[in-house]
């Protein structure tokens, strides 16, 4: 019993004193964590709550939501994450235009581009909204970006929006 209260809580050492602090109940699964703490993924343990750990436990949440296809939980999430991020606008993005408001899906990558205009995820969504508004030259423009950022045909990105635009031109011809 002593040990698995042992892994069960943080020890903090200070001026030469031991204080054992439980960071989750006994008995939890381990991803909720008491208050002043986050679970964290990558360690998959609880570490105290700072902002940045709150905020990429916010993106990821958002994340995930969008890419399971629940756009407003996504939305919701998303909101409360760190805006400057270019990673949480682009999910924004994602998560509006599948929900049809092309348009604020637009102002959210542009707002990651301006960010860092080598990200190449964004310009692939962004390439795929400008299809969508029927824009095939726009959407070459973003291919021809995301080719040179990744000066390679094998870029994941460019694979992505190639397959895209040529169904979009399949289906235009057709």
């Amino acid at each position: 019993m002593k040990l698995l209260q042992i892994t069960c809580a943080a020890l903090f050492v200070t001026a030469g004193t031991m204080t054992v602090t439980p960071v989750f109940s006994a008995g939890n699964s381990g991803n909720t964590c008491n208050s002043g703490y986050v679970w964290d993924e990558t360690a998959k343990k609880c570490v105290r709550k700072n902002s940045e750990n709150e905020m990429e436990y916010r993106f990821q949440q958002g994340r995930d939501f969008a890419n399971a296809g629940q756009y407003e939980k996504a939305i919701e999430m998303l909101q409360t994450a760190d805006a400057s991020d270019k990673r949480v606008l682009n999910y924004l993005g994602f998560s509006n235009r599948k929900l049809g408001r092309i348009d604020v899906g637009m102002e959210y990558y542009r707002q990651a581009m301006a960010i860092d205009p080598e990200y190449t995820l964004v310009r692939e969504y962004y390439g795929e909204a400008l299809l969508q508004k029927g824009d095939l030259t726009g959407a070459l423009q973003q291919l021809a970006t995301i080719q040179k950022l990744c000066s390679s045909r094998e870029c994941g990105e460019y694979q992505q929006l190639s397959g895209h635009i040529a169904n979009y031109i399949r289906d235009t011809e057709s």
